[in-house]
């Protein structure tokens, strides 16, 4: 299997040809797919790690993903769906199927996620793509009645009928895992998911649509197909007949995790623009990086990043050891660590100023990156649509917050060197019955640093446990109600994201004793940096013109940044 050392040393050996800036930039204006670079990462063995088999690691997924995505998104996102459109097979394909797949994969085939169509965009139970029973298809020829209803077992096979719209890597594409529904009627139980290999349908019954030009990831094949009584076999069906919605939204626990990797790469992409542009720049004689506003703004930019590393890391090795409580860590993680970066990538492009703008040096791509990067807050559910997810489970997660926690499960997923256990598919659920772990054991952590942490960090954990306490004051009378959510709810699940985010760079904190060591280690420095960055920077502890003050705080991690290489700016790595 590839390693992370060995994905980082191979692309940095074609920085110079198929992933250079300029040439990525090139193809990005000609709207052309990246056909050098992608065929690069299927050499690189990259496909094999988008198989999640049971002693597989989620979270190494996530880390090669992340340094593709430090080189260029639109390489990152046109390659990484397949693991995107193979996760229903993982989640609920049988042995059989998932073997079958895994293998195509390993040769480089690619796969898409057919689940959005052009009238109905993600309101997947408006879907009118429609699979039909042979046997159901036997009855029309004879009745002239037969209908998508769900009446035949499928048995005999199937035959899909429509069109799925604004799919990646729609056209290039050979197999396609479709949402179909199977009884006219709908609801919950009438869709069904199948895996469709292109190369085995007749000429006639598939087309593709053109492709889709987009404001960002401009060369990414966005595209769709129309499928026209094409026939698959019965064990095209992925889970059983009426499971697709529910496959799905188990899915989506996945591949929301997943696309956290685009965000950590766009992150240290836009770190290294900013710390080359303000260490080679004057400004009246001054070194850029001198100034104290910009090092301020790296400072932050900086803490922010570690902050998004570290739920990413929490959460996709959660995928293996907390699975049941995936369905809330999923929906905030997918809301927060994009939205964070974007937030991040708007001060870097602040700080690097009409450069930014630029799609060619100096600018270096920033431009391209800062836009590109907009599209991964939509993916698999924007952020409305994940903070609704976690706000229909709120009370649920606001009464466990007194309750135990899986501390054996929280203890595997903070500590990123402990091996994993298999990944379990059977152990998802729609809905966690357990609240999160790691925003329960929040107090006990918390106390365990302000006793035994740098006492530095001593003011920040008060305030983190106020603001904990407050938080738990408000939503004690939350109860989402049917037929939308008031906007004053959405503050609830931003401060219920905080919570976990603290709660993660505590947990790798305690857990990790590297991460204890070192320039970022050092008197807590990153965790400090971090939770100044969740709580706000003006406190009004006394704190102001001491070297715990915000501005010191985040002055001296601004120092680590500059003198250091994107690629080691990271916990994960540190870690290990």
């Amino acid at each position: 299997m590839t390693t992370t050392a060995d994905l980082e040393g191979l692309l940095a050996t074609h920085e110079d040809d198929v992933l250079a800036p300029d040439a990525l930039v090139g193809l990005d204006d000609r709207e052309e797919f990246p056909d050098g670079a992608v065929r690069l990462l299927d050499e690189a063995g990259l496909p094999a790690h988008y198989v999640l088999t049971p002693d597989g690691d989620f979270s190494r997924t996530v880390r090669l993903l992340r340094a593709v995505a430090r080189r260029d998104l639109t390489v990152a996102i046109a390659h990484g769906k397949t693991f995107l459109g193979a996760a229903p097979v993982w989640v609920a394909g049988t042995p059989h199927q998932a073997a079958r797949l895994a293998e195509r994969i390993r040769a480089g085939e690619a796969v898409c996620l057919g689940l959005t169509e052009r009238d109905h965009g993600a309101d997947l139970l408006a879907s009118e793509f429609a699979a039909v029973a042979h046997t159901d298809v036997d009855a029309a020829d004879v009745t002239g009645t037969g209908s998508a209803n769900g009446h035949g077992d499928g048995s005999g096979g199937w035959r899909l009928t429509g069109e799925k719209w604004l799919i990646n890597n729609a056209t290039r594409s050979t197999l396609a895992c479709v949402l179909a529904r199977t009884d006219r009627t709908g609801g919950g139980r009438g869709f069904s998911l199948f895996l469709v290999d292109k190369r085995q349908l007749p000429e006639g019954s598939w087309r593709n649509l053109p492709k889709v030009r987009t404001h960002g990831i401009r060369g990414a094949d966005i595209s769709g197909f129309a499928l026209d009584g094409a026939p698959v076999p019965a064990d095209a069906l992925i889970g059983g007949q009426g499971d697709g919605i529910p496959v799905v939204l188990k899915t989506l626990q996945l591949t929301r995790i997943a696309c956290t990797a685009l965000s950590l790469g766009a992150a240290d992409h836009a770190l290294g623009l900013a710390r080359d542009f303000a260490t080679g720049r004057e400004l009246y004689g001054r070194r850029l990086a001198d100034v104290p506003h910009v090092r301020r703004i790296l400072g932050r930019t900086a803490a922010a990043a570690l902050t998004v590393e570290a739920v990413s890391a929490l959460s996709a090795r959660s995928v293996h050891t907390l699975p049941g409580e995936l369905s809330a860590i999923s929906a905030l993680t997918k809301a927060y660590v994009p939205t964070l970066t974007q937030e991040t990538l708007t001060s870097l492009g602040e700080l690097l100023g009409v450069r930014g703008f630029l799609t060619s040096p100096p600018g270096g791509g920033f431009a391209k990156l800062e836009r590109d990067h907009r599209i991964c807050a939509i993916f698999d559910g924007s952020t409305v649509v994940n903070r609704a997810a976690l706000l229909n489970q709120m009370p649920r997660l606001t009464r466990q917050l007194s309750r135990r926690t899986d501390a054996e499960g929280l203890r595997a997923a903070a500590d990123l060197t402990a091996p994993l256990p298999p990944f379990d598919p059977d152990r998802l659920t729609m809905l966690s019955v357990t609240g999160c772990s790691a925003v329960q054991a929040l107090p006990d952590m918390a106390t365990r640093i302000r006793d035994q942490g740098p006492p530095q960090a001593a003011l920040l954990i008060n305030r983190l446990l106020a603001e904990l306490a407050s938080f738990e004051r408000e939503s004690a009378d939350f109860i989402p109600v049917a037929g939308g959510l008031p906007s004053t709810a959405f503050g609830l699940a931003e401060a219920y994201e905080r919570a976990y985010a603290a709660a993660a760079c505590l947990l790798l904190w305690l857990e990790n004793p590297p991460l204890r060591t070192g320039r970022l280690g050092s008197d807590g420095l990153w965790l400090r940096a971090c939770l100044t960055v969740l709580l706000g920077e003006e406190p009004s502890d006394g704190s102001h013109g001491t070297d715990n003050a915000p501005s010191a705080v985040l002055d001296t991690l601004a120092d680590v940044v500059l003198t250091t290489p994107a690629t080691e700016f990271t916990l994960w790595g540190a870690a290990s």
